[in-house]
């Protein structure tokens, strides 16, 4: 008998094309036809596409294989148009997709990281001293998006008007709200992202027309005169795609911060741990990453044919890994539906094991170069919520929809009645505690 027949075949569903299930059953769809099928594998048919659904931190491991897969048009058009534009870094590959990642690697430096995080708790306690003289309800998701977009282009170096700032901050909002939608909340995505792209974009051709171009440190003006491997600049509109790639999952942070402000809730006990030790409020960061849902899933293309534990990956087969189902799958997870900060006060995850932002190397791979970024100002807030203000939280919807992407809790939380302690929290510049550890979880 020939290797070619022991071959294992994927584990498939019986529907023939399981869309519709997908968008019903949201962030939960791989889980439980994995649970069904009892395996971690499956293949089904997407928008009518074959397609590998898998989970785990080996599949990670696996699907982060540079030598495996390649990203070049994988990501739907439905995703393109909305979340990440066209000829963003998303949609790139090999030396090219590199190159492009060091540009945006280059802005993880502890200084640039610091000044985000300052810039963003000064938000905080501007946006604070507003709510304490708020009399009607405060959503704080939609507050905390503003909140963050205006810090991040003032960091970027986006000059904003006072009457600017609402609508700005709503399109990008509708670009991560548009990518999970085929209706209206789409179009409305669609339509905030040729607007924001033409924003940026005549920004940089205005740096492009100053010849002395001053204060290249700032983020906007690096990306502005960046050049390809060829040596030339990228035109105007992929310039634009770019800065809205650091702008757009900064602002999407928001959701992270509603979540934590959710878990708070939660677990009440968990407000004074934060104000005692550094370690734990840490450890809530990290549990809030692994346990609330953010980006589902991502997709790639294997590039050649190659086996993978005896299942045969033909070349151009389309692949989808499971970053909510990785992050909650009870074989690398204790009790993966319990919120519990201490899980992380013994083990530090694994780099395929705790993937929200997606797994593998920073430099390498198509892990979200903006992770550091994202533990640090979720650091600062959470800090923020719990030492800076009180408020309090009335009867409200606080249910999370999984089969909503991208989610969030029904009534964005409600808060009332602001009252600060301080004026602002003080950014801790240590940075130790969110560089990326290599052990795994045993």
């Amino acid at each position: 008998m020939t290797r070619e027949k022991t071959m294992r075949k994927f584990p498939r569903v019986k529907t023939p094309d399981s869309t519709l299930d997908a968008v019903k059953k949201g962030y939960l769809f791989v889980t439980e036809k994995c649970r069904n099928l009892k395996t971690d594998i499956f293949i089904t048919r997407l928008l009518g596409r074959k397609t590998v659904c898998m989970r785990g931190n080996q599949a990670a491991e696996m699907f982060y294989n540079t030598e495996y897969f390649e990203r070049k048009k994988v990501a739907p058009n439905l995703v393109k148009a909305t979340l990440f534009g066209h000829g963003g870094v998303q949609g790139l590959d090999g030396a090219k997709h590199r190159h492009r990642k060091q540009l945006f690697m280059s802005l993880m430096g502890r200084d640039d990281i610091i000044h985000l995080a300052e810039l963003t708790v000064d938000k905080w306690s501007e946006y604070a001293e507003k709510w304490e003289n708020e009399i009607d309800d405060i959503i704080l998701f939609e507050e905390v998006e503003k909140l963050i977009f205006e810090a991040v282009c003032e960091w970027t170096g986006i000059s904003l008007e006072r009457n600017e700032v609402n609508s700005r901050a709503k399109d990008v909002a509708a670009m991560i709200e548009g990518a999970g939608s085929l209706g209206k909340r789409h179009w409305k995505g669609r339509a905030a992202r040729t607007r924001t792209e033409k924003w940026v974009g005549d920004i940089v051709k205005k740096i492009r027309a100053d010849e002395d171009h001053n204060g290249e440190s700032k983020v906007l003006q690096r990306f502005a005169w960046h050049e390809d491997l060829e040596g030339n600049l990228m035109d105007s509109n992929t310039v634009a795609v770019e800065v809205i790639n650091i702008i757009r999952p900064t602002v999407a942070i928001a959701r992270y911060v509603t979540f934590a402000a959710h878990a708070l809730h939660q677990n009440p006990d968990s407000r004074k741990k934060i104000m005692d030790e550094e370690e734990y409020l840490t450890n809530f960061v990290q549990e809030v990453r692994r346990y609330y849902p953010f980006f589902p899933f991502v997709m790639a293309r294997a590039k050649k044919t190659f086996k993978w534990k005896d299942y045969k990956f033909r070349k151009g087969l389309r692949v989808l890994l499971d970053l909510y189902g990785t992050n909650h799958h009870p074989f690398i997870w204790e009790n993966p539906e319990m919120f519990n900060p201490d899980r992380f006060k013994e083990v530090v995850a694994g780099t395929y094991d705790l993937i929200p932002q997606g797994g593998g190397d920073y430099d390498q791979n198509h892990r979200c170069a903006g992770e550091w970024i994202t533990i640090k100002l979720l650091k600062e807030s959470v800090r923020f919520l719990a030492e800076a203000i009180h408020y309090n939280i009335p009867p409200q919807d606080l249910s999370i929809d999984l089969s909503r992407f991208p989610a969030i809790p029904k009534s964005r939380f409600i808060i009332k009645n602001v009252r600060r302690d301080k004026q602002k929290t003080t950014v801790d510049k240590n940075l130790a505690d969110i560089v990326h550890s290599e052990k795994q979880i045993s």
